[in-house]
């Protein structure tokens, strides 16, 4: 058991947006630290959404709504994948009036309605000296705006798609590329036997490094990016002469959510309903370049059709649990987060930067964008990625700040 000292205060950690593996690992790493230095820690659940549901009354049921912390719950859950506190799209301050918890319906009648003088009170209600949200843009962009309010904040970037800016690398990236390598491997066997072209799709809205590294890690030939609107006759020419140059007689294309045909390609959508972060969710591109190659095939192919393998790897590659980097950095990131709150500092973004752990202040999260660098790392021509040295480069090569 840890030699707890008397309470110095109390540390929040919620999970927002989507699950990736290393978040429990990082919930622990936060928790056995700050206990061990004397503070309580409270998990709140479902990301932003715990919190906003909160009622500041004794009498209330908030059970629901967070959880006190203790090793015993943290280690149980630390070597797992996805999060225990569960996790939501919440954005407090964009409510739609259908959304709004009963209890400020009286206060807050609009179609769209900004909670954040609630969410400010309820941390104050339970307490809350610093609070270390973990999440991606779409999360840690609403931390920037509570801590322009004063809430004392330092954060953790994860998203598989590592868009955050600031930081080479966000917790779940790893172990998607991961996946995403040993997918491709496993489907190649399909793909060899049937002698056909084979189209992944992966997750990367507006960033294609999920995409980018496994293929230069060998798993694919091509790979297509939102970055670069691709031309889907010249995509079909590489993949069916990298078929025909295939003993096995396959090709392999990695293709990012995000990807869009050259001329007025738009991205494609599942959906229209949108998240309280405006995005609608993505989905399909794989679907049409799969049916325009195997239209275009003959073309290139001596006038003989080449079928093709479609499969999008959605969610497979976030579940599970974590590879060794996603169990490690999240353990770093968050005894990170407890250096800077015992010097008292906060407003930070803890981060890994040319090889080495670090802090930026939070606000780069709003400030940029974080995406493939083109020019430097994507080849337009073959449809790959690109480059000159490895030398000096970041652990991921492209995922560095440019």
């Amino acid at each position: 058991m840890a030699q707890v000292k008397k309470k110095k205060g109390t540390i929040a950690i919620l999970t927002g947006g989507g699950d990736v593996p290393g978040l429990n690992p990082a919930i622990r790493a936060i928790t056995i630290r700050a206990l061990r230095e004397g503070y309580q820690v409270l998990g709140l659940r479902r990301g932003w959404g715990g919190i906003l549901d909160f009622v500041r009354d004794k009498k209330a049921d908030n059970s629901d709504k967070y959880l006190v912390l203790t090793e015993e719950i943290v280690n149980k859950a630390g070597r797992t994948g996805g999060t225990f506190l569960h996790t939501s799209r919440t954005r407090p301050s964009h409510v739609p009036k259908i959304n709004v918890p009963k209890h400020y319906q009286d206060k807050y009648k609009s179609e769209m309605n900004d909670l954040t003088p609630e969410i400010i009170k309820n941390l104050e209600y339970l307490g809350i000296d610093f609070l270390i949200p973990i999440g991606g843009d779409d999360t840690l962009s609403y931390a920037v705006r509570l801590y322009s309010e004063g809430v004392k904040i330092v954060a953790i970037p994860k998203t598989m798609d590592n868009d955050v800016p600031g930081t080479d690398y966000c917790i779940g990236f790893s172990t998607c590329v991961t996946r995403t390598i040993q997918m491709c491997n496993t489907l190649r066997t399909t793909a060899g036997s049937h002698e056909r072209v084979l189209v992944l799709e992966v997750f990367g809205r507006y960033a294609g490094f999920t995409a980018m590294l496994p293929t230069m890690a060998g798993a694919a030939n091509r790979c297509v990016i939102p970055e670069y609107k691709f031309d889907i006759e010249k995509l079909t020419s590489l993949l069916i002469k990298d078929r025909n140059s295939n003993p096995s007689l396959y090709s392999v294309v990695l293709a990012s959510e995000g990807a869009m045909f050259a001329g007025d390609g738009e991205m494609i959508y599942r959906s229209v309903e949108k998240d309280a972060y405006g995005h609608a969710k993505l989905g399909g591109i794989g679907d049409v370049i799969s049916a325009k190659v195997k239209e275009l095939s003959p073309k290139f192919n001596h006038g003989k059709r080449v079928n093709v393998i479609n499969q999008q790897l959605g969610y497979l590659v976030r579940g599970g649990d974590p590879d060794a980097i996603d169990s490690i950095v999240p353990m770093a990131y968050g005894n990170l987060a407890l250096d800077l709150i015992l010097k008292g500092i906060h407003g930070r973004l803890v981060v890994l930067r040319n090889g080495r752990y670090d802090n930026a202040p939070i606000d780069v999260v709003t400030s940029t964008n974080k995406k493939v660098d083109v020019k430097r790392h994507y080849n337009t021509d073959r449809l790959r990625p690109y480059y000159k040295s490895f030398e000096f480069q970041p652990l991921f090569i492209m995922t560095g700040n440019q």
